[in-house]
């Protein structure tokens, strides 16, 4: 199959040009004419993961592997120390970042990992659902969902009537939120501060962890292709001691 049909198969059921103006999303290298026989879903894409995939194969990720502007060539370095090796491995990449974000990848953590029904999914970043629970028992269900062991919240309230999640990170909307609690990862101590003085309870849902489930989301809409969809994923660069 075409990376080009592909292409316009993931531009349909999560239009690329929903994506924010910073995002780097769609095709980012290759040949968007070559013929695949197999798709690699992968949140991000680090050293071990190009050594398990094929040669001659497409790579969507959700996160863009080219973000900034690349200034010189340097072998050594991330990123270009991956692109050297998937060009030489004929890899080709197509990203789905804020564009995935905003049609898919939040409520579906929602109802599919979190085991909630959503109330509104606006074209933001926002997913709105009802808990009714106490604060206690909603973050231990959120942690044991999400396999997270040591979970980072701000308690503003006892009781949790709906919660907003953004998945990723999304302090910088904590100002918006209109829920008793707020999902999201990578929180900075002054946005706990702002959420705690504001009522809303945070619970850090971790960047990786929050989105690790990319590959499983897109899996849905591209297992009736021809063509063969491996879901595999980067390693989380975190490490946890005790």
């Amino acid at each position: 199959m075409k990376i080009s049909e592909i292409y316009e198969h993931l531009n349909k059921i999560s239009p690329f040009e929903l994506q924010e103006e910073w995002d780097n999303s769609g095709f980012l290298i290759g040949d968007i004419e070559f013929d695949v026989e197999r798709v690699y879903l992968s949140i991000d894409i680090d050293s071990s993961l190009i050594d398990e995939v094929l040669d001659n194969s497409l790579l969507i990720t959700h996160h863009p592997l080219i973000f900034k502007g690349l200034r010189k060539f340097d072998y050594s370095k991330y990123p270009v120390n991956i692109i050297k090796r998937m060009v030489e491995k004929n890899i080709s990449l197509i990203s789905m970042h804020t564009n995935f974000d905003k049609t898919h990848l939040n409520r579906y953590v929602v109802k599919e990992i979190l085991g909630y029904e959503f109330i509104v999914s606006l074209e933001d970043y926002f997913c709105t659902f009802e808990v009714n629970d106490d604060f206690e028992s909603f973050a231990k269900r959120v942690a044991k969902r999400l396999q997270i062991e040591n979970l980072r919240v701000v308690k503003a309230c006892d009781f949790i009537k709906t919660a907003t999640i953004t998945t990723g990170s999304g302090g910088e909307l904590i100002g918006s939120v209109k829920s008793d609690a707020f999902l999201t990862g990578d929180i900075k101590y002054h946005q706990a501060l702002e959420a705690k003085e504001n009522k809303i309870s945070l619970i850090d849902i971790g960047h990786f962890e929050s989105e690790r489930f990319f590959p499983e989301a897109l899996f849905k809409e591209l297992q009736n292709l021809p063509v063969k969809v491996i879901i595999t994923n980067s390693k989380n660069p975190f490490t946890y001691i005790s």
